[in-house]
């Protein structure tokens, strides 16, 4: 264990740009002053975005949920149904998800999130069809969808290797993968809320298969569901050590779990300081991911604002539409205004981004700001079969 009085000499070594060891970042994580711990955060950041370093950006996008059936029954969520649970399970048609595309299009969105549970009929010519037909009707959306769950998922129904079910799908369209499915990846966390999920190595096994075959992703941590510390850490550690050799992560998104309508009893959501500081062990940590982004559906405006002053380079997105972490109880809402004015009050300059985080607009008048109602306040009564409207802008911890 580090002493104390060594603390900011480690601070100050990995705010230079030396990298730490996962027993300093415990040390750092459990020990560090928090100002010092953002502040040493932010001078990462700082220099790795030199020149740039007055810009936080955002991105629109919609994540277009087209199935809650699932055979995985993760503890943590109340999106899915069971196979035999006809009464609350659906599907989206293919109709209905190009409609929705084309809103996101009309809207301003430049991505999609195609996402949803894991159906025990939908192997890898499923999700050939659809991006296919996305990418057909709507060349100009990225699809930034599913994750390393849904290819071994898609590769056991279809009964072909992963590295085949990865290039059938990223030649049908997918252009890259989300973080989904990585919850907690050390293995006693995991088998406690999703126990029938391939394990966390196997997980980055399927990434670095990715990354290797030209496909980028994003990496994600589910925070508050019974973790210790030191299994957050080792979090980290696993992520680090595959972005070592691959270089295929392009962020890293630490969101906080929802504790309505699932499974997981007796469980307490992070609170928002353990949020902020692993925000900034990230930063301090990570030293090979070139972004961390801010949640804020999750932990609300205040802590998403915040998480500019502790690493963080993103806010995630202005989400067109999102089922998931709303069915768990997630609430706070938002519309690009507010995002803009929230970056700005950090004292940061708004900027829409692409997946790929090069600036699309710039914001940097605010008597240029947009002033579109459709994408200020849309509402749309998008109801799900079995549930309810939900608006149609929200800030998402995007995966």
């Amino acid at each position: 264990m580090t002493e104390k009085a060594d603390l900011q000499s480690v601070l100050d070594r990995a705010a230079a740009g030396g990298r730490i060891t996962p027993e300093e970042a415990l040390d750092l994580y459990r020990d560090a002053p928090l100002h010092a711990l953002g502040a040493a955060a932010d001078a990462v950041r700082r220099r790795k975005y030199a020149g740039t370093e007055h810009i936080a950006t955002y991105i629109i996008e919609r994540n277009i949920n087209y199935t809650n059936v699932c055979v995985t029954a993760c503890k943590f969520c109340a999106f899915y149904a069971a196979p035999k649970d006809t009464a609350k399970g659906w599907t989206r048609d293919l109709d209905d998800i190009l409609r929705r595309c084309a809103e996101t299009v009309e809207l301003g969105g430049t991505q999609i999130m195609f996402q949803g549970g894991h159906h025990p009929d939908y192997g890898v010519e499923y999700y050939e069809k659809h991006f296919a037909a996305i990418k057909k009707e709507f060349p100009q959306l990225v699809i930034h969808s599913l994750g390393a769950s849904e290819v071994e998922h898609m590769a056991r129904i279809s009964k072909v290797p992963v590295e085949e079910a990865i290039t059938r799908i990223h030649r049908a369209g997918l252009d890259s993968f989300a973080g989904a499915g990585a919850e907690l990846l050390p293995e006693r966390p995991r088998k406690a809320i999703a126990p029938l999920k391939e394990s966390g190595e196997r997980w980055l096994e399927i990434m670095e298969i990715a990354h290797k075959l030209g496909v980028e992703s994003t990496s994600t941590m589910l925070m508050g569901t019974g973790e210790t510390n030191a299994e957050r850490i080792e979090h980290l550690r696993m992520i680090r050590e595959v972005q070592d050799r691959t270089g295929g992560f392009r962020a890293f998104i630490p969101y906080t779990y929802q504790p309505e309508n699932n499974h997981l009893k007796g469980r307490t959501q992070a609170t928002l300081f353990e949020y902020l500081r692993m925000i900034a062990i990230a930063r301090l940590f990570l030293d090979n991911v070139q972004h961390i982004q801010g949640s804020w559906l999750t932990t609300g405006k205040e802590v998403g604002q915040l998480s500019l002053h502790y690493g963080a380079d993103d806010l995630g997105s202005i989400m067109l539409e999102e089922n998931v972490v709303s069915s768990a109880g997630a609430k706070h809402r938002s519309n690009r205004l507010e995002i803009i004015d929230l970056i700005r009050k950090a004292g940061r300059v708004p900027a829409q981004r692409s997946t790929t985080y090069e600036h699309l607009v710039v914001h940097d008048d605010p008597a240029n700001d947009p002033v579109d109602e459709r994408v200020m306040s849309h509402i749309s009564s998008t109801a799900i079969e079995g549930g309810t409207a939900h608006p149609e802008l929200k800030l998402l911890a995007s995966n």
